[in-house]
């Protein structure tokens, strides 16, 4: 396994840090939890094989991947290894579950708690989960980061962060505003000109902050190429998996600390393990020629797509509140992926905010502010029920 440094913090972590969100379940009807006995042998043979980089989160796998976790490495392993996880400002500002706490005293109370699933007295890094662009005022005037720095202080945390979700111009000014420990970003093949963007990798190894790379395989998409995007990395002299190959773009950067994947069997754990561990699996790797590849890989994909969605917004705000390019852009990548698991499970998380196509009230409007000239009823109507049904 290489290690790289974890920025101004200095200490080194494992390349590979195994992902918390996708352990092995199991699912009975409408119902599903955590098969523990194989994500435990998971997570011992991570970290008995190397990985040093553990990650979850307060809401994982309905709030249950932090006590999994903290089961697996009690016994002498939590030691050895580092652990990142995360409090999304929304549950410390959800003061009707706080029993009257304010949303500081509801912060320590679930920082308390996590600490309690985790069997741990401290968290290596604590994140501020998934800041969006509409929460990052709230979080600043609410001196949320100076909590975090109390928990710091009483030693309950080592590092503060946060977690991304969205474009460079976003991200660029959470990023400036304070002396983050780590920031944790989204990209992949496809991401390079989207979320963040290379532009966000480049930034915080500058500022020295640690960085860690989420949904390097697109939520498990760029596991398995199409056929068109197959006969392009078999075009290649250098054979690899699409796995490898995802993998192997983001090792490329020194600015990154680690990669994270969840994965969801031991076989898959043993392979990326195997990936990482490579004598050539390091920063600087890809030849000019494997680089080229890759951006032919990507074209094709972005070939795929189905729906011809640009994400202008125009057809907003749907009277059904139905967020129209959500909804295309989650089947698209079913199309252009050739798999709609992940993206049933994104679909999920819409489904909750009352967002997904399963609204529309077919009324037309959207379709007389398309500047493509889409047939959005229709449309919705055929990605929803592609779309729905995902359990968790």
């Amino acid at each position: 396994m290489h290690y790289r440094t974890f920025g101004k913090l200095g200490y080194e972590v494992s390349a590979f840090g195994m992902g918390c969100m996708r352990l092995p379940r199991i699912v009975t009807g409408d119902q599903a939890e955590v098969d523990r006995e194989r994500a435990w042998e998971m997570i011992r043979y991570a970290a008995d094989h190397g990985v040093t980089y553990f990650d979850t989160a307060y809401g994982y796998h309905n709030k249950t991947s932090e006590e999994v976790l903290g089961e697996a490495l009690e016994g002498g392993r939590r030691e050895k290894v580092k652990i990142a996880t995360k409090q999304p400002f929304g549950v410390m500002k959800d003061l009707d579950s706080g029993g009257g706490k304010t949303l500081l005293e509801n912060a320590r109370r679930n920082l308390e708690n996590t600490l309690a699933k985790l069997r741990t007295s401290y968290i290596d890094v604590y994140l501020i989960h998934n800041i969006g662009a509409g929460d990052w005022e709230d979080i600043k005037s609410s001196k949320v980061i100076e909590e975090y720095e109390k928990f710091r202080s009483e030693g309950l945390i080592k590092a503060i962060a946060f977690s991304y979700h969205g474009d460079y111009a976003g991200f660029k000014p959470v990023l400036d505003y304070y002396d983050w420990g780590m920031c944790q970003i989204q990209q992949n093949i496809i991401d390079v000109d989207r979320e963040a963007t290379e532009q966000a990798i480049r930034d915080a190894g500058k500022k020295g902050c640690a960085l860690v790379i989420m949904e390097p395989l697109r939520g498990g998409n760029l596991a398995v190429p199409p056929a068109p995007v197959q006969a392009v990395y078999d075009s290649s002299p250098v054979k690899r998996s699409g796995v490898e190959w995802a993998f192997r773009h983001m090792l490329d950067y020194p600015e990154v600390s680690t990669i994270l994947s969840g994965v969801s069997t031991l076989e898959q754990l043993k392979d990326n393990i195997e990936i990482f561990s490579r004598p050539d699996a390091v920063a600087g790797g890809l030849s000019d020629e494997e680089k080229r590849l890759i951006v032919r890989v990507r074209k094709q994909y972005l070939a795929l797509k189905s729906v011809p969605c640009t994400g202008c917004e125009y057809c907003l705000p749907c009277p059904s509140g139905v967020n129209i390019p959500q909804v295309f852009g989650k089947y698209n990548d079913g199309v252009m992926f050739g798999t709609f698991e992940p993206a049933r499970r994104s679909y999920m998380f819409q489904v909750r905010a009352k967002q997904d196509a399963g609204l529309c009230a077919a009324c037309g409007a959207c379709e007389k502010k398309c500047p493509q000239h889409i047939g959005i009823i229709a449309e919705l109507k055929g990605a929803h029920d592609k779309l729905k049904g995902w359990i968790e």
